[in-house]
């Protein structure tokens, strides 16, 4: 039993033992774990506490290399910025000086663009009413004279009405599509310089020309400043508008309306129904055309239409400038006609030999006749002068031979027409688009040479010219076997800045190999803008034409800006009139 409790105490010290071994074990694994993660826990404090110093310090460099930031730019002064506006005019003196004398601000703000705008549209407004004042103090003798002096005043005037109207157009502006605004404003700051122009072509060379001519000179500047002064405005305006994302409308400028203007062309349909008839045979409600415009209601809303019936009607023609959007329509160019024999030789004014003159907007012609008979002897004789703006003549038929047709001033489109003539028989200063049309010069006298255009471009900064699309320039029926010994030419520059571009037209032999012909020596041969594109016809060859600085060969994206859209600004109010137009180029 003895060995049996023995080995019994054995085996219980040794199940002991190997518990204590066990539980040892378990403890040095536990202090190992400890001890790991104790180790680990320093390493990491440690790589924390180098990062954290290394950021400062990193941070420390950097403040130290670089410097503060620069304070917010101060605002411009009023000062600098009509300096900068005025820094492209051509007389940047007068500029600076007359828009600080007018410009204002609130609580001494610095002046914005349109401030400034204003400001310089407001100067010229007051430069023509002291050029009004001088020329009403001018005297002189000949009836010729007298004429051409009161004709400045009537120009004067129109030129205040419409530099006026664009002061209160701006005045009334905001954010939104300045772009449409400097197409108006660049229409009719334009129109101010060519009606100064066509003040002083009214008098001989002579000592009261250059009276009159020094009058004007303060307002040929003002206008020259204000054309630059608008691009300027516009561009910063623009920027500005772009960069805003506005989609605001544009307050104040009447001309925004389109859809008021396409209800006034669409009021009485495309087919005319007529508000009053002329007939000759008495079987309408006038027998005059001059009866029926007397007979228009003073503030009639909408276009005023009026039916002249086959027959010859022999009298001048006024539609005024209150008389706006009037239509006359006739049975046919050729059997509605109205004529006058008016000229230059009987003592007439270029200006007032006109059979038939248009001044009040959105004038429309169609299926008329304008005719001057007074011959070639005479010299100057005007069958139509056109100074409305946004004036369309669809199938007439313009007939005279020196000065046929006075493109005046504003934008005009002529569609289907028949122009005929001699010397300089489609001249003027207006922008104006002449399509699908013929051009038929006429047997001159023996002295004389043809010349169909006189553009009168007198600044660089107007958005005048001449463009013929599509349209057919040849010799008549009397002319064609005489054409060997008349010089016949496309065009020669009245004034400094001529522009004429003639495309995709038939170009007949009747016009000399050289195209074009000078003015007075070397005028505006460098200055001037002539320019032919894809035409055709055996007087088509620009191998030969004149090799002036101002004779431009243009390539197609050259000449889309010179199309019916973007030359006339013409979307909008061609496409209201229903009239027949061709956007674009035809080929």
């Amino acid at each position: 039993m003895a060995f049996q409790d023995f080995d019994l105490i054995q085996q219980r010290r040794h199940e002991e033992k190997k518990q204590k071994f066990k539980q040892n074990l378990v403890v040095a694994f536990v202090i190992s774990v400890i001890t790991i993660l104790l180790l680990a826990a320093a390493v990491c404090f440690a790589i924390y506490k180098t990062n954290k110093n290394n950021h400062h310090n990193s941070v420390a460099a950097r403040n130290q290399a670089a410097p503060p930031p620069p304070p917010p730019p101060r605002p411009k002064s009023t000062q600098s910025v009509v300096k900068s506006v005025c820094a492209n005019t051509d007389y940047k003196k007068t500029c600076e000086e007359s828009i600080l004398k007018e410009v204002k601000t609130k609580d001494n703000a610095t002046a914005t663009p349109m401030d400034i705008l204003r400001a310089s549209l407001v100067a010229t407004s007051k430069v023509m009413d002291d050029a009004t004042k001088q020329a009403k103090g001018l005297q002189f003798e000949s009836p010729m004279k007298k004429s051409a002096l009161n004709n400045c005043l009537v120009l004067l005037k129109d030129g205040k009405d419409e530099v006026n109207s664009s002061i209160v157009s701006v005045r009334g502006a905001r954010v939104g599509r300045m772009k449409t605004a400097k197409a108006e404003l660049d229409n009719w700051l334009s129109a101010v310089i060519s009606y100064q122009q066509t003040c002083l072509d009214g008098f001989p060379e002579g000592a009261e020309k250059d009276k009159m001519k020094k009058i004007l000179e303060s307002v040929m500047i003002f206008g020259s400043n204000a054309l630059s002064v608008v691009s300027q405005v516009s561009d910063v305006q623009t920027e500005v508008e772009t960069s805003n994302g506005s989609r605001r409308k544009l307050l104040g400028f009447g001309w925004a309306n389109s859809n008021r203007y396409r209800r006034i062309l669409k009021s009485n349909g495309p087919k005319f129904t007529p508000n009053v008839t002329v007939a000759k045979d008495k079987t309408g409600n006038f027998t005059t055309i001059n009866e029926a415009l007397k007979a228009m209601p003073k503030k009639f809303r909408g276009r005023y239409i009026i039916y002249v019936k086959r027959g010859v009607y022999d009298e001048t023609v006024v539609i005024a400038k209150e008389m706006e959007n009037v239509t006359l329509y006739g049975d046919g160019s050729q059997k509605t006609i109205i004529t006058g024999s008016k000229n230059f030789v009987d003592g007439v004014t270029t200006f007032e030999t006109a059979t038939f003159v248009a001044i009040g907007a959105r004038f429309m012609a169609q299926s008329l006749g304008f005719s001057n008979t007074a011959g070639p002897e005479k010299h100057q004789a005007v069958a139509l002068r056109v100074q409305s703006d946004r004036s369309i003549f669809v199938n007439c038929r313009i007939e005279g031979y020196k000065s046929t047709l006075y493109v005046q001033a504003h934008r005009q489109f002529y569609r289907n027409c028949y122009i005929t003539g001699t010397v300089d028989f489609i001249f003027g200063d207006a922008a104006a688009v002449f399509q699908n049309s013929m051009i038929y010069l006429r047997k001159p006298l023996e002295s004389q040479q043809n010349v169909v255009t006189a553009q009168g471009r007198a600044e660089r900064r107007e958005t005048t010219g001449f463009v013929l699309q599509n349209c057919k320039i040849l010799a008549d029926e009397k002319l064609e076997p005489e054409k060997a010994k008349v010089k016949s030419f496309l065009g020669r520059p009245w004034k400094e800045y001529s522009r004429t571009i003639v495309m995709e037209s038939e170009i007949g032999d009747v016009i000399q190999p050289e195209g074009w012909k000078e003015w007075n020596g070397d005028l505006g041969l460098k200055t001037l803008f002539y320019a032919e594109y894809n035409n055709k016809g055996a007087g088509a060859s620009t191998k030969d034409r004149v090799k002036w600085g101002g004779y431009k060969p243009l390539k197609r994206d050259d000449v889309l800006k010179f199309t019916v859209g973007p030359f006339l600004q013409a979307e909008d109010w061609l496409k209201a009139a229903d009239v027949p137009v061709h956007f674009g180029m035809f080929s």
